[in-house]
């Protein structure tokens, strides 16, 4: 039986988390979830030290077209202020970068001629026989 099922038919937690196997907390989350509107089965994003300096990691990416490296930007958010570790700047440039190149990544396209419009030929030294 699903947490949302036993919670319908009983329409205490204490039973439901009982019906389902459960922790009663669980099934607590789950309801109050479902009855707030949010989805239950989807957790929200944590807030990081980082996003508020994600902006101007993002800006110095875009200065040095993804060649700063993490330490060099985590050296420049220290003495901004940011008490985060090196770990989590190093996360947050390599999403950045990663980003960056998606956007600048240059596509291949063959050059395919249209057969008896185009001519190609090699300045190459060698024998030519003519007809």
């Amino acid at each position: 039986m699903e947490i949302f099922e036993a919670y319908d038919l009983t329409e205490t937690v204490w039973s439901a988390a009982t019906l389902t196997g459960h922790d009663p907390k669980t099934v607590k989350r789950y309801v109050e979830a479902r009855d707030s509107g949010r989805n239950p089965y989807e957790r929200e994003p944590r807030p990081k030290m980082i996003d508020a300096f994600l902006e101007k990691i993002e800006e110095w990416v875009e200065q040095s077209k993804a060649t700063i490296r993490a330490d060099v930007v985590h050296d420049k958010l220290v003495k901004m202020g940011y008490p985060g570790s090196a770990r989590s700047t190093r996360r947050a440039v390599n999403a950045s970068k990663t980003a960056w190149k998606a956007g600048k990544r240059r596509t291949y396209r063959p050059w395919i001629p249209e057969p008896g419009r185009w001519l190609q030929f090699d300045w190459g030294e060698g024998v030519v026989a003519l007809n």
